[in-house]
């Protein structure tokens, strides 16, 4: 009985988390008419792929979401290249004032990006980087988090390995290569997802660098689609359905290492 109680509380919590997403896939196909339909219908007749037909039509969207897939996956190979190599200093050069150091970098994830907006806008402007991908890149090019979240992993590698391949002739690039950056694999691929949904998702930011449409991304599309008066909500859910894709994809690749490193690190 207890068995089956976890199992229904399981079910129960996977559908609550499951009906946003079918929620937009049922919307998306959609016909205009039915879209505000009271009492909503599960079985809308006349399913058709209209709508995504119209998100093409509407907008650049191919361009918008190469443009978001390649400013993902540029953001979070900076990110852990940055955040992976800060995380091995943290962890295993000792230097003055480093757990000081340390602290303050991390009380910066205290601050919201809403406070950020106007500094780095006035820097964009000032390097003459408005409306250009650069701008779009450069404030995720270190995360915090990410320092926080490898330095655990780094810290946890037991230090024999690296006394032993000091041993053998290794500097700190070739433990950080080949002894650190093998052992922490989940913890680099868990934060890979965290940071390629950040860059994926992120709108504010975008929305005030971003002049031009050619270099708008999927949350700039998606916020287009909505009318002043009137909203074609199965064409928004159309480019909704879209965007959820990659992130998807990247999960379900990433899914043994983000649960390995859960595992190793003890975390919820």
């Amino acid at each position: 009985m207890g068995k089956a109680l976890r199992y229904a509380v399981v079910v129960a919590g996977a559908l609550m988390m499951l009906f946003p997403f079918a929620w937009a896939v049922v919307t998306s196909i959609t016909p205009d008419g039915a879209v505000l339909a009271t009492p909503p219908d599960f079985t809308p007749d006349n399913a058709g792929l209209d709508a995504y037909r119209r998100l093409l039509e509407t907008l650049p969207f191919w361009r918008i979401l190469v443009n978001s897939l390649w400013i993902g996956v540029v953001s979070t190979l900076l990110q852990l290249v940055t955040s992976a190599m800060a995380a091995y200093a943290f962890a295993r050069l000792p230097f003055p004032g480093r757990s000081v150091l340390f602290a303050v970098y991390l009380a910066t994830l205290m601050v919201p990006l809403q406070v950020l907006v106007v500094p780095l806008f006035i820097e964009m402007r000032a390097l003459n980087l408005i409306d250009t991908y650069f701008a779009l890149l450069a404030p995720s090019i270190a995360s915090a988090f990410g320092v926080f979240l490898l330095r655990q992993a780094v810290a946890q590698v037991p230090k024999e390995f690296d006394e032993a391949a000091v041993i053998d002739g290794a500097g700190h690039l070739r433990v950080f290569v080949s002894v650190i950056i093998p052992l922490i694999r989940p913890a680099l691929a868990t934060f890979a997802v965290f940071g390629f949904m950040a860059s994926w998702n992120s709108y504010l930011w975008p929305l005030i660098i971003i002049r031009s449409p050619e270099f708008m991304t999927i949350p700039l599309g998606l916020a287009s689609l909505h009318g002043q008066f009137t909203t074609q909500w199965n064409v928004v859910m159309a480019g909704s359905v879209v965007s959820v894709v990659p992130i998807l994809v990247l999960y379900l690749f990433a899914q043994k290492h983000v649960i390995a490193s859960v595992a190793q690190s003890g975390l919820k």
